[in-house]
């Protein structure tokens, strides 16, 4: 019996290459002359043109700024760790324990890296279309549908265009602090419209705390209940 075999069980895949998906499973905190850093450059880059071509397919009359913002959407690391929870991914890593015991099977970064990794390592040894099939069915299956409104939202663009049309003028965004150790810092930003905090956010990424700042920015100028 293969040692992959809930991970095989999960993508519906035996892998050819007990080298191969070793290394696509192995951290670099683990310590060994090779890790997965490689395969994830490559499993990136194979995502992509993946992601990119379903898109282009399943949106035929959407233009290439909406099909990007959707793309941009599904291949991120949030999306990764999504599809990588949904397939129990960190269970089958490889790492130290120090990595283990700052909870390193469920940290997003580790996650995404690690499927991107396995992704590649597929790649190598069966191809493309192989390959394309066992991500879309995933992505498939881990999101309840795959249309523009849940998957375009910016809502930074969003906000920017209400409070242009409204107020004349563009939010601002502050950072408020940085908390948490190296491994898991967060970051906390406000949104400043007319010289008041109208917002404010926490996320793993300056990028993600923005998005949240701005999304319940958006439901306060809307009116709408905020959770």
């Amino acid at each position: 019996m293969s040692k992959f075999k809930a991970l095989e069980d999960a993508l519906n895949y035996n892998f050819k290459q007990d080298n191969l998906i070793t290394e696509a499973l192995t951290h670099k905190s683990y310590k060994k002359p090779y890790n997965n850093e490689r395969l994830e450059f490559l499993g990136d880059a194979v995502l992509d043109l993946i992601v990119g071509e379903y898109l282009f397919k399943k949106f035929p009359k959407e233009d290439e700024g909406l099909l990007s913002k959707i793309r941009a959407s599904l291949v991120n690391e949030k999306g990764f760790t999504k599809l990588a929870l949904n397939i129990n991914l960190g269970d089958s890593i490889f790492i130290s324990l120090a990595e283990e015991n700052n909870g390193g099977r469920t940290k997003p970064s580790l996650l995404s890296n690690a499927f991107e990794a396995v992704i590649g390592a597929i790649y190598l040894e069966s191809g493309l279309e192989v390959t394309s099939k066992i991500a879309i069915d995933l992505i498939e299956k881990s999101y309840k549908s795959i249309d523009l409104n849940s998957l375009s939202k910016d809502f930074k663009t969003t906000l920017q265009e209400l409070t242009q049309a409204d107020f004349g003028e563009t939010p601002n965004y502050k950072m408020v602090r940085a908390f948490g150790p190296d491994h898991k810092k967060e970051f906390e930003i406000a949104v400043e419209l007319q010289n008041r905090i109208i917002a404010s956010a926490i996320g793993r990424s300056k990028k993600e705390a923005q998005q949240r700042a701005a999304e319940i920015a958006l439901k306060k100028l809307r009116g709408e209940n905020i959770e």
